[in-house]
Parts: structure tokens; sequence; C-alpha cells
């Protein structure tokens, strides 16, 4: 089975977590965290950046990396590095690939259905943050 490398991005502002709505592709609809693949000769922080910075035209401060989570899907086999990060200019946000975005705080972290692997960084934040 085929592994995709991607870095999410857990942008926190307060206490809202921002989940951003696939616009495209066979899992569209469903909510995420931005970022996407890592390209050859890129680390996974500069994946997240480069990623937000296309997806979302923002620029991210990356804090530190919460985890790299595992899942397989049924055409590969998702690693995929999380960072918390930050962002300088919040309101600032430009939606490129999704269909919609919205802050969530914790309490509305389950009114999204979240793709897979993405619902189990939820499982993982509650478990170790919230």
């Amino acid at each position: 089975m085929k592994t995709l490398h991607v870095a999410a991005a857990v942008i926190l502002h307060g206490d809202r977590i921002l989940a951003t709505q696939r616009g495209d592709g066979p899992r569209r609809g469903q909510w995420e965290f931005p970022g996407g693949k890592q390209e050859p000769g890129e680390t996974p922080e500069e994946t997240v950046v480069r990623e937000i910075r296309e997806e979302l035209d923002a620029e991210i401060l990356v804090q530190r990396k919460i985890t790299t989570l595992e899942y397989d899907y049924p055409e590969f086999h998702l690693s995929m590095d999380c960072f918390l990060c930050s962002l300088p200019e919040p309101g600032h946000l430009k939606l490129r690939e999704h269909q919609s975005a919205r802050w969530l705080h914790r309490n509305e972290l389950e009114d999204v259905p979240w793709l897979p692997a993405d619902r189990e960084l939820i499982d993982y934040l509650k478990e170790h943050w919230f």
C-alpha cells in the first residue's frame, strides 16, 4: 500500500481551533485540519507553512509538533505530522481550496463530520489536551 506523507496544522486562536471543509475530491464536504502533501526535499514544518499559504492565503507560526498519526484509508496509508500553529492575523483567511472554514470551540468539535484520520487527531487532542 502506498504511503502518503502529509502535514496538518492545528491552528489555535484563543480557545478555538480552525477546521476546514474539503471542496473537492472523493471526500468533498468532510472536515479536516488544513495542510497537505509533503513534497520531496521538504520538511514537515515547511510543508505545513507552504500548504497554509496555498490553501488559506495566510502565514502561520509553527509552535511545535503535537504528534504523528498513522491511518489506513482503502486507497493508501496516511502518515500525518500534526503541528500546533497560530495565525498572526487570524481575520485574514482566503479559502482557495475549501468550501468553508469554522473556528470551533472544543465543545463544538463534534459538530462537523471529520475525515477519519482527522477524527483520530480530535480524539488525541481530547485525551492529551482538553
